[in-house]
């Protein structure tokens, strides 16, 4: 029985090491691995959120209904003014109280975390603001939840990684990866989760980082929409395009957008700055902001929430121009006042809302003056929402593809692009900085970002699976199929370096066991390997990566000793260079460019 077990697991490791040199297993692979778990683990975050909103908006209001807006219809106008300032003083003394916990933590910002910080995010005060943000959303203030959503995403994959003890590149592009994952499961867009991130929070678009974030994302959206059945939040009607008289005034309403996105920049950050210079706790900002909310909400309950509804009936629906106007203002102001007064939530569906209802507006009027030439109002809201979120966010391509997502029609793409990039172009001519690149400059100036990474010792992975020069081949074939990597580190004395076995110089082996047998690991090891020291400057590290095809180099001291000290990866050396240029560009420009600190 015992000769019999020997030989089946010898077969088995001889099988597992031949499929192992068949199909090498990368980094690159691993990575995604990963990011398919954070994406995993970014879905239910957001729907542990999404579940806890609505479970407080029938504990707050005792009235359940699918949209926010709706039981606010349905409130008497004296609830409707205390709700958000009852809500908006409870949410208050929770940070207040709540952040005392989390004193001396790593910040719970997704994009600070990823643009600036090492990608450590505190789940205790991560946490703490996402109840405050529930008490926010769910009496009535006028910000996203998604924001939130996409934060909780972010911190669970910042927590996934920690514990994997990843270096920093990794882990920050991790904590990307979550970020995408929970804009995919918001907005049922896993390609705008994807190039959100990298447009806006990473600053730009490398196959590096977005591969692991589209494959975050696509996990994230199949998790939420296929297995729990959310639907799509909005019900998008069919793109009608009139004639070619409409891509003209699609011109103008992207102009439009463009002219007036600046000026509601300036609203939400004067009212930022506004509550900032009031001596008051917490608490009372946030009830402040509730007052504002709860009036407004009096005579215009549509302000309540992120806007899902208002959009869906503006989409569907012919609004009077006048009503219409009226809402949006109302919406603006509404807003201001709840991010303006330390609300915890994100703008971007706001934004969204803003959008929407001025394109409808536009539509309205082009459509009264031309109705035979122009298309319904609802095409040109749908192309106001693109345009006036890039102008907004400054990023075009992430407007782009995020309406065409949610129409999943092509017809749209020819007066959607139109639209976006003559949004973004105005807007960046009467300001530089975008919807997010503000907050990132504050942190930058309250906190600066860490140094370049120029050396690599803060990517070395210490204990490399290593092999005796003396251990017998058998033992070679056992440690590939045990650790599942492409190459082994021979060494002598225990730690003096002497070369690599890859698993392709052992499989001519697996079927030979005569000329296998009295063979070690010695006598197939490759010796002529470059190699990399502690200290080594990251372009010189890479430069011996260009000499050798393999995914990792070992780390050994250049003295005669040649002790192994770890292994580099290549793929943690492009994430530092992505990082580095990232930043450079991101402190050189730091009226705009940079990727934000502010949640969704």
């Amino acid at each position: 029985m015992g000769t019999l077990w020997t030989r089946l697991r010898g077969r088995w490791l001889a099988l597992s090491a031949r499929v192992l040199a068949r199909i090498p297993f990368r980094d690159s692979h691993a990575i995604l691995v990963w990011a398919g778990l954070v994406g995993f683990t970014g879905a239910l975050m957001t729907v542990a959120f999404r579940e806890s909103v609505h479970w407080l908006e029938v504990a707050f209001l005792h009235h359940s209904s699918a949209s926010l807006v709706q039981s606010a219809s349905v409130l008497p106008w004296w609830v409707r003014l205390i709700s958000p300032i009852l809500g908006g003083l409870a949410a208050g003394l929770v940070i207040q109280f709540g952040m005392r916990l989390a004193r001396g933590q790593s910040s719970t910002d997704y994009m600070e975390a990823v643009a600036i910080g090492t990608g450590a995010i505190s789940s205790r005060a991560s946490l703490v603001k996402s109840s405050s943000s529930m008490l926010t959303i769910a009496s009535g203030g006028s910000i996203g939840r998604e924001g939130s959503m996409v934060q909780l995403a972010a911190m669970a994959a910042s927590l996934v990684g920690r514990l994997a003890r990843f270096p920093h590149p990794r882990l920050r592009l991790l904590v990307a990866c979550g970020a995408a994952a929970g804009i995919a499961s918001a907005y049922n867009a896993p390609i705008t989760g994807a190039l959100f991130v990298s447009e806006i929070v990473l600053g730009g678009i490398t196959m590096e980082t977005l591969g692991p974030l589209v494959f975050a994302s696509v996990i994230a959206n199949v998790t939420i929409h296929r297995f729990f059945g959310y639907q799509p939040i909005f019900a998008v009607p069919p793109f009608t395009f009139a004639s070619n008289v409409d891509l003209a005034f699609y011109v103008v309403l992207g102009l439009v957008a463009g002219l007036l996105a600046p000026r509601y920049l300036w609203l939400l950050e004067r009212t930022r700055r506004l509550f900032a210079s009031l001596r008051v706790p917490v608490f009372l900002k946030l009830g402040l902001g509730g007052v504002v909310v709860g009036i407004i909400s009096t005579v215009a309950p549509q302000v309540w929430g992120n806007g899902y509804s208002v959009i869906g009936t503006i989409l569907h629906g012919h609004w009077p121009w006048l009503f219409l106007l009226f809402v949006l203002l109302a919406k603006v102001v509404a807003t201001a006042a709840t991010t303006g007064s330390g609300a915890v939530g994100g703008v971007f569906t706001p934004t969204l809302f803003v959008g929407t209802a001025l394109g409808a507006l536009f539509g309205t009027g082009v459509h009264a003056l031309l109705p035979h030439w122009t298309a319904v109002p609802s095409a040109y809201a749908l192309v106001g929402m693109g345009s006036f979120l890039a102008a907004a966010t400054h990023a075009p391509l992430t407007a782009i593809v995020m309406v065409f997502e949610m129409t999943g029609d092509y017809q749209i793409i020819l007066p959607l692009m139109l639209g976006c990039i003559v949004g973004y172009s105005t807007s960046r001519v009467l300001r530089e900085e975008s919807l997010y690149s503000e907050a990132l400059r504050r942190k930058r100036a309250a906190q600066p970002p860490p140094p370049p990474v120029e050396t690599i010792d803060r990517l070395i992975a210490p204990d490399p699976p290593v092999i005796a020069d003396s251990a017998p081949l058998q033992e070679v074939i056992h440690a590939f199929a045990t650790h599942r990597v492409n190459c082994l580190y021979v060494v002598a004395d225990g730690t003096r370096f002497l070369g690599v076995v890859p698993v392709t110089a052992i499989t001519g082996y697996f079927d030979d066991r005569a000329a296998a047998e009295g063979l070690r690991a010695e006598d197939v090891t490759m010796r002529e390997v470059p190699v990399l020291h502690p200290g080594m400057r990251v372009p010189e590290a890479l430069e011996r990566f260009t000499r050798y095809r393999g995914e990792r180099l070992p780390v050994v001291t250049a003295d005669d000793e040649r002790r192994l000290v770890g292994s580099v990866s290549k793929a943690d050396l492009l994430l530092v260079l992505h990082t580095n240029l990232s930043q450079t560009t991101g402190t050189r420009t730091a009226g705009g460019e940079a990727p934000s600190a502010t949640p969704t």
